[in-house]
Order: structure tokens, then C-alpha cells, then sequence
């Protein structure tokens, strides 16, 4: 396994790292399903141990992850290991019983009881998990203060910024001035990767790195849905309203899936090595941060590990993807 400094830090995350947000079963906020389907604690215990042996040293996690279960679930399975990898949570998406998740008390609730659910004294990496802090920002400026006093208490260590716009990024990251910035990327999307544009320039000019969740595409690069039998996703998990797991979105995407098994080959691993490797490619990407559910899409996930592109063939899959689907 291949480490990545983060900016002008000591911390050096493992190339492919491991996303929790599987973890946390089927979940649901103001009605709305924002989960995926429950795991076996058990298998996702093996999964994760294999990682460890295989060299993954970074787990990424939130507090609405199962509203704390996964979490939970990660300082069960790493018992008194924990100290020994980095660690990181959001703050954001669950609000509780307050007005608006980024209100300074509760970040600071949030936090302590990611501490607690860790089993930490310290979190490695705390990020705003979405750009919205109220009507005119509101909550801006007293959110980043509570920020900065958790890292000067020792609460945390570094600032992450997650968000899902290039606006949202060019607004924040000049006033929370992150460590580390987070988004979905893929071949399919890399819209704050490609050269020139507003995220990758800040990325350059700010020397921090871009850790990038859903590489997989949350599995449509690993050719796993059929357009004739689209899956069907119970409530509480969130794939079931995203058209990306319809018909229409699968067929679209079919013959490049074609084209990517005909050049790398037609196994699981090869096409999750082509998906991970192509953003790690880029050299403000810190680490990509894949989901898991077992054993079995760990191996896959860490076939991919040490085995990069050239050139060539990652401007194969640039061009392949070049035209919005």
C-alpha cells in the first residue's frame, strides 16, 4: 500500500482508505432515506481486519452514518487498535434538536459524542460535512470559531471541508481554510479535479489535498447493474432514489463499461483498479475512500492498490467519459 502526505502535515493516509457510510444500515432523516441496506456487524469486522493487514490506516466516518452506528461499530471492531489509525467524522447532516446542525453548541455536542462513540480522545480529521450554514450563512463565522477552538483544545486535529458544488468549495475554503477537502469523484464525474477548473485550483494554490468518496460510482464502474433488471432498493436506502440504478442511466452507461472491460479486462478487480487508480492519478488526490459491505468488495477494493495508470490509459478513460451522461 502507497501513502499520501496531507499538505505540509505528518499524517500520511493510506492511498486507498475505507468509507463507513455502508456501515450504518438503512437510515432515514425528516423522512427521506439517506442509508444503504444493513451490514453483518461480524462480516464487516473481517473486512475491516483484512484492510488493516493489507496496509489501509484510514477509516472515514460521520455522525448520521446510522445516526452513530457505524461509528460505534468501528471502535467495537477496532477495540484497542483505535489509536493506532486515522480517524475521521463530519459534522453536519444530523442536526438533533437544534435549529441548524452548524449552530456552535451543537458541533461541539457532535463532537464529543464522536469522541465517545470512537472511543478517542482526539478526532484525525473533523470536517464540515456540507456547505450550507443557513440563510446568509449565518452560522458561518461561530461555526469555524468552534472549529478552530476544538483543534486548539486538542478535540481534533485537522479541518476537513466536504462539499458538493464548485461554489460552495470557492466560498469556504478561503474563510474555514481546511487541511483536507472532500467530495464524490469518479471517472464518470471529476468535476473538481480536472484541470482548470475553481476546486483544483484551490487544491494547487493551497497545497491540500482532495479525498474522494464514491470512486466506484457506488458500484456502476464495477459493471454490477443490469438496465433490463435495474435493482430495487428497500426504504432507508438511499440508492432508491437516485436515477443513477435506473434503466435509462444504466443504459447509457453500458457500452463505456463495455469499452473499459475490453482494454483493462473484464474482472471485478480490474475494473476497480481502472475506477481507483484514474483519480489517484491526479496529484491533488490524497486518497480515495471506497464503501464496503464484506469481506469480498474489500479484496476488490484493494486490488487496485499499488497498480496505477499510465498516461495513456488514463486519458483512455478521461476521453471515454468526456460527455455528460
Amino acid at each position: 500500500m502507497k501513502y499520501r502526505e496531507i499538505g505540509n502535515t505528518n499524517i500520511k493516509l493510506s492511498e486507498i482508505s475505507l468509507g463507513c457510510w455502508t456501515m450504518g444500515g438503512l437510515n432515514w432523516q425528516d423522512g427521506t432515506s439517506i442509508g444503504w441496506a444493513n451490514v453483518d456487524e461480524h462480516e464487516v469486522g473481517r473486512a475491516i481486519n483484512y484492510a488493516i493487514e493489507n496496509g489501509v490506516n484510514h477509516f472515514d466516518n460521520a455522525d448520521n452514518y446510522g445516526n452513530g452506528r457505524a461509528e460505534r461499530m468501528l471502535s467495537i471492531i477496532l477495540g484497542n487498535r483505535t489509536n493506532n489509525f486515522i480517524l475521521s467524522s463530519k459534522v453536519g447532516w444530523f442536526s438533533g434538536t437544534a435549529n441548524n446542525s452548524y449552530e456552535p453548541a451543537h458541533i461541539r455536542h457532535q463532537c464529543e459524542q464522536s469522541l465517545i462513540n470512537l472511543n478517542r480522545d482526539y478526532i484525525d480529521i473533523y470536517y464540515f460535512h456540507h456547505g450550507y450554514f443557513g440563510d446568509n450563512d449565518e452560522y458561518l463565522d461561530d461555526a469555524i470559531e468552534t472549529m478552530y477552538r476544538l483543534k486548539e483544545e486538542g478535540k481534533i486535529r485537522l479541518i476537513g471541508q466536504s462539499a458538493y458544488s464548485n461554489e460552495d468549495f470557492q466560498k469556504l475554503v478561503p474563510k474555514v481554510k481546511p487541511d483536507i477537502l472532500q467530495s464524490s469523484a469518479n471517472a464518470i464525474d471529476d468535476r473538481y479535479l480536472a484541470d482548470g477548473t475553481p476546486v483544483r485550483q484551490l487544491l494547487e494554490e493551497n497545497n491540500i489535498p482532495f479525498l474522494a468518496f464514491s470512486p466506484l460510482a457506488q458500484g456502476i464502474l464495477l459493471d454490477k447493474f443490469n438496465k433490463d433488471n435495474p435493482p430495487e432498493f428497500e426504504s432507508g436506502d438511499h440508492r432508491g432514489r437516485n436515477y443513477k440504478f435506473q434503466s435509462d442511466y444504466l443504459g447509457k452507461i453500458e457500452w463505456r463499461l463495455h469499452q473499459l472491460k475490453e482494454r483493462f479486462g473484464h474482472s471485478t478487480e480490474a475494473l476497480s483498479r481502472v475506477a481507483q487508480q484514474y483519480l489517484l492519478h491526479y496529484n491533488v488526490v490524497g486518497a480515495v475512500i471506497p464503501g464496503f459491505r464484506n469481506l469480498e468488495q474489500v479484496k476488490i477494493n484493494l486490488a487496485a492498490a499499488e497498480n496505477p495508470l499510465t498516461d495513456e490509459d488514463f486519458n483512455f478513460v478521461k476521453n471515454l467519459f468526456s460527455e455528460q451522461i
